[in-house]
């Protein structure tokens, strides 16, 4: 599920910002957020996170599906061969799918952004 913008949502568990706090040697606290503290999406990015492998699969997929037929065959078969031996980088490229971040205005005035949809539930 992709969220979007204006869409309500809240924090599915609590968030720790920050380490410990020190002031003179002595602990001060920590920042979270809690989990339920209510926002409201401003922003949603989807990186695609692609490597060498599958953009030579794209690549030489699509010259084999374009050509193939006119190809002489043992061409053809290299070129299949090659393809083959992407196919499990393609495979594991779909299966995860995009990232998608969101940048969250809450109502206490708090703005979280590049933060990993999975820690939000719609409202």
């Amino acid at each position: 599920m992709t969220l979007q913008e204006g869409q309500r949502v809240k924090l599915a568990a609590d968030l720790r910002l920050s380490d410990p706090i020190e002031v003179s040697g002595a602990v001060i606290g920590i920042l979270s957020l809690a989990a339920d503290t209510v926002g409201t999406v401003v922003e949603v990015t989807e990186h695609v996170r692609e490597d060498a492998d599958v953009r030579e699969y794209e690549r030489l997929k699509s010259l084999l599906d374009s050509y193939g037929d006119g190809m002489p065959p043992e061409s053809r078969r290299q070129l299949e061969q090659k393809v083959g031996a992407l196919q499990p980088a393609w495979v594991a490229f779909q299966e995860q799918g995009a990232l998608v971040t969101v940048r969250v205005r809450f109502d206490n005035g708090l703005i979280l952004g590049a933060s990993p949809q999975d820690l939000y539930v719609p409202v």
